[in-house]
């Protein structure tokens, strides 16, 4: 049996495309979803990957989730901070509301989830944290405040952390996705989406699979000398130093 990794939102869109890659590069792996029971149900059939459903952005959710998983499967060497959704408005019509959603689920929960395992980690001398941030975590976005700060905010908290485990043998990075054709880009109103695609210099949308391909890199025993790192895959839509 492989290492255990536990993927949040790993039953649909980018988290569906990372659990099924660890899969087939020999994890063992626990999808987490937060809804969608119909979903994770055909998630489970089709790929066979075991799921299992609590909010992150509830600490003690995570507490009984992680524990669950735990005495299925072991302790989780690799924790890959998937989960996350968008509420956009611009700042003037954003309400409160939409903005702790977006806190909680997004950046509260890399904390939530991180805290479950980080104990299992250190005693073990190895771990894989991986977190899933955003092109506009680095360069931000109009109607976005609520998200970007919450994406930039995983980035700061990586780092940090990063720092925290080195010695441990823990590595904690992020991948940064830039705009990839999953159901929350659908959902884009057309005639915008096609300004967004006009920007990106590859000339279209990224795919689930290649920012699979860039976690999956980021677990391996062999990625143990980076650390801290954010792994930008946008299509040169942004670039940083």
């Amino acid at each position: 049996m492989g290492r255990v990794a536990l993927v949040t939102g790993g039953t649909r869109g980018i988290g569906a495309a990372i659990s099924i890659a660890l899969r087939d590069a020999g994890y063992s792996v626990a999808a987490n979803y937060g809804g969608n029971d119909e979903a994770a149900a055909k998630f489970n059939s089709e790929t066979g990957i075991a799921t299992y459903k609590w909010d992150v952005g509830d600490f003690g959710a995570c507490q009984e989730g992680v524990s669950e998983v735990k005495g299925a499967l072991g302790p989780v060497e690799i924790l890959v901070n998937n989960a996350g959704i968008t509420r956009d408005a611009m700042l003037h019509k954003l309400d409160k509301d939409n903005w702790d959603a977006v806190i909680r689920t997004n950046l509260d929960s890399c904390f939530n989830m991180s805290r479950q395992v980080i104990d299992d980690m250190r005693n073990a001398g190895f771990g894989r944290i991986i977190n899933i941030t955003s092109i506009n975590g680095q360069k931000g976005q109009l109607g976005q405040t609520n998200y970007s700060a919450a994406k930039a905010g995983i980035i700061g908290f990586t780092k940090a952390l990063a720092q925290e485990t080195a010695r441990k043998g823990i590595t904690v990075n992020c991948v940064a996705p830039g705009y990839v054709d999953t159901d929350m880009v659908a959902d884009v109103p057309e005639e915008a989406l096609k300004g967004i695609i006009a920007t990106i210099p590859v000339g279209r949308l990224g795919k689930s699979e290649e920012i699979a391909h860039c976690v999956r890199f980021l677990a391996a025993d062999e990625s143990a000398f980076i650390t801290g790192s954010t792994l930008t895959a946008n299509g040169a839509q942004y670039i940083t130093g």
